[in-house]
């Protein structure tokens, strides 16, 4: 089958280049076609649009940085929409709002193609590495046959129900990083001002039952005082204000996530959006980088 890719930021790179290891024909669109440099050179195929790209694909894959892109992206008289044929399926992997994944899922419908939401963790090295997590949402049908292509770029792929589902199992997911990035940052913070090896406190948290995923990749970013984004602060702001309203509309409150939300927020407003969310410990008065 033909694969279609919109969107070549840092995510979207990798998960192409996968596709073209594993022998794909990929045909991919981005704004800024300067953007789609890397995974043109491995052999991808440029086209105008991404209507273009819908038109030429069995299966359409988007990666976008907000709902209001994806809106874009699937409703603009040159988006995905405009130049679907029966029978095909586009995949949104975006985080973005259940909402949304549901009124793409319902227009698709309406042109007899299956809309799928996949928003995808890991990180840049997921998407590198090919081992990134997949939460779907949408037809199941359409979910089995798009399992064999989603394990050239993903270790874990799990179906969660209709559309929007998996945007709400990325939301839960979200939470949790939350959770684990402010807990490494004071973590250090604190290790740093009792005069501890921090290098050590990594290793040795690392081994126990304090380890995750954002201590093992970020940690050792923050020591060497690299904030280059792995994933943007100001993406990560969206998805906790996706959840927090989410949460709202369920009738349930998070105190933690949301205390998470403003200590990002205070890096927006500091000017660092474009950070990697590892940033969030240069907020912190006592920090002392040692890079």
């Amino acid at each position: 089958m033909k694969i279609g890719f919109i969107g070549t930021g840092i995510m979207g790179t990798g998960i192409i280049n996968n596709l073209l290891k594993k022998g794909e024909d990929v045909t991919v669109f981005n704004r800024t076609k300067a953007h789609a440099a890397a995974v043109l050179a491995n052999g991808a195929k440029w086209a105008a649009s991404a209507k273009a790209v819908a038109e030429a694909t069995d299966i359409t894959f988007s990666m976008a940085g907000f709902p209001a892109d994806v809106e874009a992206i699937y409703f603009s008289p040159e988006g995905i929409l405009a130049g679907t044929h029966p029978g095909q399926v586009v995949v949104d992997m975006t985080t973005s709002t259940p909402a949304l994944a549901a009124r793409i899922a319902n227009e698709a419908a309406k042109q007899q193609v299956v809309a799928l939401d996949a928003p995808v963790s890991g990180g840049d090295i997921g998407a590198k590495n090919g081992t990134l997590t997949v939460m779907v949402g949408g037809d199941r049908a359409a979910f089995a046959t798009l399992q064999p292509i989603l394990a050239k770029v993903a270790t874990s792929i799990t179906y969660f129900g209709e559309a929007g589902k998996g945007q709400h199992a990325k939301m839960a997911n979200q939470i949790m990083i939350a959770g684990t990035m402010t807990g490494l940052t004071e973590m250090l913070v604190y290790a740093q001002a009792a005069g501890l090896d921090l290098a050590a406190v990594l290793k040795t948290v690392g081994g126990g039952s304090g380890d995750n995923w954002s201590l093992e990749n970020y940690g050792p970013r923050i020591l060497a005082g690299d904030y280059t984004p792995g994933f943007f602060v100001k993406h990560f702001v969206k998805d906790l204000g996706i959840a927090l309203t989410e949460a709202d509309a369920l009738g349930i409150e998070l105190p933690a996530t949301r205390e998470a939300n403003r200590l990002y927020q205070a890096l927006i407003a500091a000017g660092q959006g474009d950070l990697g969310t590892q940033s969030l410990i240069t907020t912190y008065a006592s920090w002392h980088n040692l890079a």
